[in-house]
């Protein structure tokens, strides 16, 4: 239990109180409560879940021979992204999100806010770089191999990470003189407010899309053109239905989850930076942690969809791979 701190005398010399609490790093005021044990409970299990998830698509392209392809490199980029949320973000969310229970310090919100800008960002960009990927090979089968190579992955990855570094940065660095504490620990410079959301993710969305779009009606061409050159058998009929069925449910699910976890904080955010109207913190941080689920959600999208990744999982889960060697394991 931390001492307790008189915040009735900072108030003698006008000093405001909010200012005289923050100075502190975190204090306890008052006993747990329910409601902080249920957000830690559930929080906790969110972080735990998109963890493990992450991890087991980190170990899988790690461990097996047959997944070291120039496109996994890319799963295994966003993977670690997405891990380093569940380790990092997630928890100094919670510890935010008893604020009922604790206060903090503006050191706190500006550590927390990097954390989440860099991490999110690298997120997003290695979604943005997966959907290029996807592009030459739906769309440019035949110069697949020499466009995407694992020169070009390794310089996608690494400006991927560059990027989200730099973003963090100067999130924090323009922050630094902010001494006033934020409810919503919200650093309200201008420069970065506009240009973070910008860079971290409608411009990122916009590519996505447009790739996206062509894709899919690069795919639907190419069922049409196999349904006109193949016997106009019922069999082959349902055969290419279920090509299009499956192609547009994919595209779906990517596009859709990631815009469905997203757009509304990003809404959100731009409401109140351009509206000056204050959101309540319950609504930003239900936002917050609606967008932070998306890295929840990628490894079931982007790994759990193929088969030989969910044979990978089998055999990880199972333990085997600790009582044999398993590297060399056709997984199809």
């Amino acid at each position: 239990m931390s001492p307790e701190v008189n915040v009735s005398s900072s108030n003698a010399d006008d000093t405001p109180l909010c200012y005289a609490i923050h100075k502190v790093s975190y204090i306890l005021i008052s006993p747990p409560l329910t409601i902080c044990v249920l957000l830690h409970i559930v929080l906790g299990s969110l972080s735990v879940v998109t963890v493990c998830g992450n991890l087991l698509v980190i170990i899988s392209i790690t461990y097996f021979k047959q997944l070291h392809t120039a496109t996994n490199s890319l799963v295994l980029s966003l993977a670690v992204a997405d891990l380093l949320v569940g380790v990092l973000v997630f928890p100094l969310s919670m510890v935010f999100n008893v604020s009922s229970c604790l206060y903090h310090d503006s050191l706190f919100c500006k550590i927390r806010t990097s954390c989440t800008v860099s991490l999110c960002t690298a997120s997003i960009s290695n979604l943005c770089c997966i959907s290029i990927d996807r592009y030459y090979a739906v769309c440019q089968p035949l110069k697949y191999r020499t466009k995407i190579n694992v020169h070009v992955v390794v310089v996608m990855i690494f400006g991927t990470w560059t990027v989200s570094v730099v973003v963090a940065v100067g999130f924090l660095v323009a922050g630094l003189n902010q001494e006033k504490c934020e409810e919503t620990c919200f650093i309200d410079v201008v420069l970065p407010n506009i240009f973070g959301p910008v860079f971290t993710f409608y411009l990122p969305v916009i590519v996505m899309l447009c790739i996206y779009l062509k894709i899919f009606l690069v795919a639907q061409k190419q069922a049409r053109s196999i349904q006109n050159t193949t016997c106009q058998s019922l069999k082959s009929r349902a055969t290419v239905s279920k090509m299009e069925r499956k192609a547009t449910k994919t595209l779906a699910t990517v596009v859709g989850a990631f815009l469905m976890c997203w757009t509304p904080f990003f809404l959100c955010f731009a409401f109140q930076f351009f509206t000056h109207v204050s959101v309540p913190v319950s609504v930003l941080e239900t936002l917050n942690w609606l967008a932070l689920s998306n890295s929840t959600l990628n490894p079931f999208i982007y790994a759990f969809f193929y088969s030989w990744f969910r044979a990978a999982f089998r055999i990880i889960i199972s333990g085997k791979i600790f009582r044999g060697d398993f590297a060399h394991t056709k997984l199809l």
